[in-house]
């Protein structure tokens, strides 16, 4: 009871709630004749009374999934949230598509496999969607006769 009010004026000295103050059980004899608030600031710069630290919620866990999720790692299909193509959309994946295929066709022009007669047939028939994957377009290239086996 007799801490009460010295528990009380440490809060205030120390700008923090009263259940942050510390008491030093060794120096409770010490602090029992304490009255006024200069002899609070003597016990609190002798190291009898204290302020506790903020408990916070620990980042060591959140920090470790970070990492794996950094290598790449927690990514599976159990942890993916929406449809089909709200991880990749189906614009990027054209994209990805398309790109591979139009890369493929300039090197079989630049390498003058087929003329740009040809090459510009074929990026017709790419762009339509009519071809696939780079494998499709050789494909289809090998059936007309423009590419050999």
């Amino acid at each position: 009871m007799m801490f009460k009010s010295i528990r009380r004026m440490a809060a205030d000295i120390l700008k923090c709630g009263e259940n942050r103050v510390w008491i030093d059980p060794s120096a409770i004899e010490d602090l029992s004749v304490m009255v006024t608030r200069a002899d609070v600031r003597t016990a609190i710069k002798a190291g009898a009374i204290a302020k506790k630290h903020i408990q916070g919620v620990s980042r060591a866990r959140a920090n470790i999934i970070a990492e794996k999720k950094r290598k790449g790692k927690k990514s599976g299909t159990g942890t993916r949230k929406g449809g089909k193509h709200s991880i990749v959309t189906r614009k990027e994946n054209w994209i990805k598509q398309i790109r591979a295929i139009r890369d493929e066709l300039k090197m079989l022009r630049v390498k003058k496999v087929i003329t740009p007669a040809i090459y510009r047939k074929f990026y017709k028939r790419t762009k339509s969607g009519m071809i696939k994957s780079r494998a499709h377009l050789r494909m289809h290239l090998t059936i007309e006769g423009y590419l050999k086996k």
